[in-house]
């Protein structure tokens, strides 16, 4: 069983290819990820996150089964866990021999060959006793090949004679060496005379006396050789260690030249097919745990189901965001989210911090991690795959001084009309704040329009009231010259307070301000009441 190119998230060579040749790669960029939130809630150290978007239906699927099998099966994430520094190790140690350009150092390979079979026996242990629980393909096949090795005669074979080259130079106690002088005692020739498995003895006098054993004591040092003590440098120290570890290797080459070939040819290979998943080990670990914390909380988790790209569809039943779920311990609001023929452009209003920019952000990490092959945070959810996810969040003063803030934002949507297509998804929220609601509402009709014939999806989470008014006159602006239709969305309040749930209607900025008066007391009829009370 060939696992040169063997990839837990990846079905088979021809996708994985194709991934790394940019095809079935979706427009989904760092800056995009964080802010939705991504990166905090999913920080990878090893790689990008932005690395692992597949619009691959194929791909999307083998993933889902893998994180099916790693959610039912806890035991692989603790596997998986325990081998990630083992891997390190391995790393670290071929990093040192390549900076020190000591690629034939026999007792380096020896240590990589324990590190190695640690890898196997770790991997066995942990996924033999779920091999029949596994329902995706990723750890079905490692699990048969970790098994296929460590029941193998050669792994055997290989854990006996390595225990015995091992106990052999863990015994290394001490190293005898001889020093040839030349006529004027100076020192001509110097070599290992023997490798010992004692340490030699102090030759103090008090301490022969305790020994009472004064002949034939080879181990015993008349004259310390160097002094390994605080005046020495450390330079000096590692020299000496140099030197002495180069001795060994001389005098334990016989025995180890044989390993040379097992070690190129056999061991070097099964680690390296484990050194190349280092990435995708911590992505499905890290992403595991995420939706595993959910799961804890009581957050709803469902396996997507995919539909075809050109459909273009987006249907989350009781969607909600991962990242508030995170931080708050109360029960989490939960909302619909369903683009059709109706509309598959929304304007979303509502009062500040109702819940707008909470459910945009929801449904961009809602697409984004169905097309990493995750599970995702609603009760229910069918989409077509996105080419890419377009954000044009709130900014700061970047790239203001020669632009302005309102230039800044045009540049940016500028940018975002460069590279969307039919099949992306565009999430606004607030855009075009930095003016005045006039200017704005403008200027947001006409990216609204301009979306419309772009037929991609898109949320635009707004504080312009009036632009809902807006969207009829701007359906028949587009929509007859084939254009998208428009709708809207309101963030409600209910009883003067933020319920954060989102409802497909149209939007009455009055209905806020009344039911907000009425809260504080401060509707016309009330006020007169306050009035009469004060004698007035």
């Amino acid at each position: 069983m060939d696992l040169t190119n063997f990839s837990l998230i990846y079905p088979s060579t021809e996708s994985q290819k194709d991934h790394y040749s940019g095809k079935h790669v979706p427009k989904i960029d760092m800056f995009v990820l964080e802010e939705l939130g991504m990166l905090e809630i999913l920080d990878l150290k090893n790689s990008e996150l932005s690395d692992f978007f597949t619009t691959d239906p194929a791909v999307i699927q083998y993933r889902t089964e893998t994180f099916e099998d790693m959610l039912n099966n806890e035991g692989i994430s603790k596997t998986l866990s325990r081998l990630i520094p083992i891997l390190s190790d391995i790393m670290e140690l071929r990093r040192l021999e390549a900076d020190s350009g000591d690629t034939a150092s026999y007792l380096s390979s020896l240590t990589e060959i324990e590190l190695y079979i640690s890898c196997i026996d770790v991997l066995h242990a942990g996924l033999s006793p779920i091999r029949g629980n596994l329902r995706g393909g990723a750890f079905t096949t490692l699990s048969d090949r970790v098994t296929e090795l460590a029941e193998s005669e050669y792994y055997r074979d290989l854990n006996e004679k390595l225990a015995e080259l091992t106990t052999r130079v863990r015994e290394i106690k001490s190293v005898t060496i001889g020093v040839n002088l030349d006529a004027q005692l100076r020192p001509s020739e110097a070599g290992v005379l023997s490798i010992n498995p004692e340490p030699f003895r102090s030759g103090d006098v008090l301490e022969k006396i305790l020994r009472l054993n004064f002949k034939n004591d080879q181990y015993t040092c008349i004259a310390n050789l160097v002094p390994f003590g605080k005046k020495q440098s450390e330079n000096q120290k590692m020299a000496l260690s140099l030197a002495f570890n180069s001795a060994i290797n001389e005098v334990y080459k016989s025995s180890l030249r044989s390993w040379k070939k097992i070690i190129q040819t056999y061991v070097l290979e099964n680690t390296d097919f484990l050194l190349n998943l280092m990435p995708e080990i911590e992505f499905l670990v890290k992403s595991t745990a995420l939706l595993q914390s959910l799961r804890e909380r009581g957050c709803a988790l469902t396996k997507p189901v995919l539909a075809p790209a050109e459909e273009r569809r987006f249907e989350a039943i009781e969607l909600y965001n991962p990242c508030v779920a995170m931080k708050v311990d109360d029960e989490i609001v939960s909302n619909d989210m369903v683009f059709d023929e109706k509309a598959t452009i929304y304007v979303l209003t509502g009062p500040n911090r109702g819940g707008k920019s909470v459910i945009t952000c929801a449904t961009g990490l809602a697409q984004a991690m169905a097309q990493l092959g995750m599970y995702v945070p609603a009760k229910s959810c069918t989409l077509s795959p996105v080419d890419g996810i377009f954000t044009h969040f709130p900014t700061g003063a970047d790239d203001t001084i020669d632009k302005g803030r309102l230039g800044e934002e045009c540049a940016r949507l500028d940018e975002i009309f460069r590279q969307i297509t039919g099949e992306s998804l565009v999430l606004l929220d607030e855009s075009l704040s930095s003016t005045g609601s006039y200017e704005a509402s403008y200027i947001a009709a006409e990216v609204l329009a301009g979306l419309s014939r772009a037929h991609c999806r898109c949320i635009f989470s707004t504080h312009l009231h009036e632009l809902a008014a807006e969207i009829p006159e701007i359906n028949a602006r587009t929509v007859a010259d084939g254009g998208s239709p428009i709708d809207t969305l309101v963030a409600g309040i209910e009883e003067g307070k933020r319920s954060f749930k989102i409802h497909r209607a149209k939007p009455d900025g009055k209905s806020y301000a009344r039911d907000i008066a009425g809260k504080y007391g401060l509707t016309y009829e009330e006020i007169l009441q306050k009035l009469e009370r004060n004698g007035q």
